[in-house]
């Protein structure tokens, strides 16, 4: 049964580390680049990536011998990081948003940069990964299409919603979120530390 307090829990995590609101900016640059981009192709391969992992993902773990509460404390580090960057506007994680020869396609654009890393990079990944920690499958999968359809509702509204919130906007709530997120960070790693080590008792 579908527990919706553990779905809404997921969702404003998944939120926090997609940061589609702050992403604005850097749609606003690939649909520069791209002449337009495709909101439905990149909302279906962001959802296809998020999936696969959510599914597969925990049997690669299993591959590499690595369970998923150590994955969800290495995950914490990331999330941590990733809200450092929102709440101090520093840049921590350089990713590669090109490749040699690309195209202004803005079929290509849709999908990179704009679906991965934009949308499904790796904080999103690792976070995912990291919630079958804490959540059930079912909640998780319920939480990534509530964002999707964020996510695809953000796209198709992006110069609208970048100016009804406005520069100043779009900071602000960049910055809350990383405030909510930071503290998701140290609940996960709290919640989960105490699993590796279980003779040390529950962390204070």
């Amino acid at each position: 049964m579908l527990d919706l307090a553990q779905t809404g829990k997921a969702f404003l995590i998944l939120f926090a580390v997609i940061d589609i609101i702050g992403g604005i900016p850097m749609i606003l640059n690939v649909r520069e680049k791209a002449g337009k981009i495709y909101p439905a192709r990149a909302t279906l391969v962001s959802l296809a990536i998020m999936v696969t992992f959510l599914y597969v993902g925990e049997a690669i773990l299993h591959v590499v011998g690595i369970d998923v509460r150590s994955f969800a404390v290495a995950g914490s580090f990331i999330l941590f990081f990733i809200a450092l960057e929102m709440t101090l506007g520093i840049r921590l994680f350089k990713e590669d948003t090109s490749a040699p020869g690309l195209s202004a396609d803005p079929k290509v654009y849709s999908i990179v940069p704009l679906a991965f890393p934009v949308i499904a990079g790796a904080g999103t990944i690792t976070t995912i990964l990291s919630l079958r920690a804490e959540f059930g499958s079912t909640e998780i999968l319920v939480a990534i299409l509530l964002n999707m359809a964020v996510v695809v509702t953000v796209l198709l509204l992006t110069s609208r919603i970048e100016h009804l919130l406005g520069r100043v906007g779009l900071i602000v709530l960049r910055k809350a979120f990383g405030i909510i997120l930071l503290a998701i960070s140290v609940k996960l790693f709290t919640g989960n530390i105490t699993y590796l080590f279980p003779h040390t008792g529950p962390l204070p």
